[in-house]
């Protein structure tokens, strides 16, 4: 690639230069295998800096509770110790020069009862998705989970407003909130997954509405400029979600709203699975919500360096975010730039403990680096 790469063009995102326009996709990588469940410098810290040349870094999904928490050994921001291992980590990527947010992770029913001492998830109405929870004694059936009352429902909005004061004790750039996947947000937003008839279920607009709560109470800890928002409008067949016809208006709904904040941006993903057949779906989410968000819109989901050039220079999005390529390509910004073929990732290592597969990578990626 001979001319210059949207992808390597600098954008603002509020307050925050960016040198680029190359994000790093939150992840899950199962690494906080410790009583604490807090991440540590050692691999987390490492990890985050060696990919410190990213635009924007976000962080893997990090619950906000105890509640929230659905696969093992994920990083939690609601205890000392946890803010104590997440300020370490936001110190390495921030003495690399990188800007990193953390994303808040509530998965409602998507968890068991493993995780909670024999009690059941909390989610908007007490429909089991019929997937897996991935647990300490491996994969395991989902259950039936507790329908929330509204103290509950108070209590999570509280909980995402005491996670993000603590994302910035920690020192984090900005936060994200993961509305997105089949987690708590997307059951609130989905017919399917929310039957409630007070004032959290029934219209597009009550079932949006803890969105905005958390928004609203989130933004009383740090500015909107700092807050991004994910969402993943056409997911379908997976995390327990099924479109309808009322799927694509409720999301059309949320990201019009959503233009009265002023958020750091709204991450978007293209469809998991194919939804062509499906009348009610979008099938490019970029370029439907293109002209109804006015504000910076990251997409995410499949790309490579060419598609991810392509969908900025069609003016699509304005950031790009990429996963598994930063798995195994620490330095992918570098192969962007010298047009280097990326490493392979192993995905036999994604959720495994230690450095395998998460830290030794930046060797291998170096050696080929030196080799062009």
């Amino acid at each position: 690639m001979k001319k210059e790469q949207e992808l390597l063009k600098p954008v603002n995102l509020g307050p925050l230069s960016m040198l680029n326009r190359v994000v790093m996709a939150p992840m899950t990588r199962s690494r906080a295998n410790n009583e604490e469940n807090k991440p540590t410098a050692e691999l987390q810290g490492e990890y985050y800096a060696q990919r410190a040349s990213a635009g924007l870094i976000i962080t893997e999904g990090s619950q906000v509770s105890e509640q929230a928490v659905g696969y093992v050994n994920t990083p939690g921001i609601h205890s000392e110790e946890q803010i104590k291992g997440w300020k370490e980590v936001v110190e390495k990527v921030h003495k690399k020069g990188g800007r990193i947010f953390i994303q808040l992770w509530h998965v409602g029913r998507m968890s068991h009862p493993d995780f909670h001492n024999g009690k059941l998830p909390l989610a908007p109405s007490a429909i089991n998705p019929e997937e897996q929870s991935y647990t300490p004694d491996g994969f395991k059936d989902t259950v039936e989970p507790k329908s929330m009352t509204i103290d509950e429902i108070h209590q999570t909005i509280r909980d995402f407003a005491q996670a993000a004061e603590n994302a910035v004790e920690a020192g984090f750039d900005g936060i994200e909130i993961h509305a997105s996947n089949g987690y708590l947000f997307h059951q609130f937003f989905n017919k399917s997954s929310n039957k409630r008839t007070d004032d959290y279920g029934g219209s597009i607009e009550k079932r949006a509405r803890f969105l905005f709560d958390v928004l609203d109470a989130v933004r009383e800890k740090l500015p909107e400029n700092r807050i991004g928002v994910r969402l993943n409008p056409s997911l379908h067949g997976s995390f327990g979600m099924t479109m309808d016809k009322e799927t694509i208006p409720t999301f059309d709904y949320i990201v019009e709203k959503l233009n009265r904040y002023d958020l750091a941006y709204l991450h978007l993903s293209e469809p998991f699975t194919d939804v062509s057949d499906l009348p009610y779906a979008v099938t490019n989410i970029a370029q439907h919500y293109r002209p109804i968000y006015k504000g910076v819109l990251m997409i995410n989901n499949g790309f490579d360096q060419e598609s991810g050039n392509e969908i900025l220079e069609a003016g699509h999005a304005d950031l790009v975010a990429f996963g598994k390529p930063y798995i195994s390509n620490p330095d992918l910004v570098e192969r962007f730039e010298q047009n280097v073929p990326l490493a392979e990732w192993d995905q036999s290592t994604f959720y495994t403990p230690g450095k395998e597969g998460y830290l030794d990578y930046e060797k291998n990626t170096a050696e080929m680096s030196g080799t062009q």
